[in-house]
């Protein structure tokens, strides 16, 4: 993966990045519940380790990011696997450099390499938006959002092998359950 012309390296992360990456996470959030969002993403069979990423710089991990496998229920009975997006972390002091963003291209380009449709996340829609998000209901796809967000905070990128006819309701898996509301 390439090196960003601040010298941060977009790479997988290893099994020696994960306290780092728990340390940049709760920072990032404020929080302990994303950090611990990731490990228990990671203890599921929602993980998909070349779709968890990290951005090093000076030998340090300063972001984090992570796609893994959610369900999304065409509300007829039938249920498959769609890529979601979350968490993305930077670390505080790291902010406002473009590693976010380079983060989620990376992550989102892997995704696309590996043939997923589309990529799905909760987020602020000015972020995300600028990065290639758009609003995923009026593309049939609907997320239940904590009463706080606003619903283009609902999102969705469309990948090359993306098909219309995928459409439903996201169903979050288990590991989730600390930081999402159903």
């Amino acid at each position: 993966m390439p090196e960003r012309g601040d010298g941060a390296v977009i790479r997988r992360e290893t099994a020696a990045d994960h306290a780092a990456i728990g340390q940049v996470v709760a920072a990032a959030f404020g929080s302990e519940a994303e950090a611990q969002l990731v490990e228990a993403i990671r203890a599921s069979d929602a993980y998909v380790p070349e779709l968890a990423l990290v951005a090093e710089l000076e030998g340090s991990v300063v972001g984090h990011v992570m796609v893994s496998f959610v369900g999304l229920d065409d509300l007829a009975g039938n249920v498959r696997t769609i890529a979601s997006l979350s968490p993305l972390a930077v670390a505080p002091d790291r902010q406002g450099q473009g590693i976010g963003s380079a983060l989620v291209a990376a992550v989102t380009a892997e995704a696309d390499r590996r043939g997923e449709p589309l990529v799905v996340l909760e987020g602020d829609p000015r972020y995300y938006g600028r990065l290639g998000f758009e609003p995923s209901a009026p593309q049939g796809i609907t997320i239940t959002l904590p009463s706080w967000a606003p619903a283009e905070a609902a999102q969705l990128m469309r990948l090359g092998s993306y098909d219309p006819a995928i459409r439903g309701h996201v169903i979050y898996p288990p590991a989730f359950d600390g930081v999402v509301d159903h």
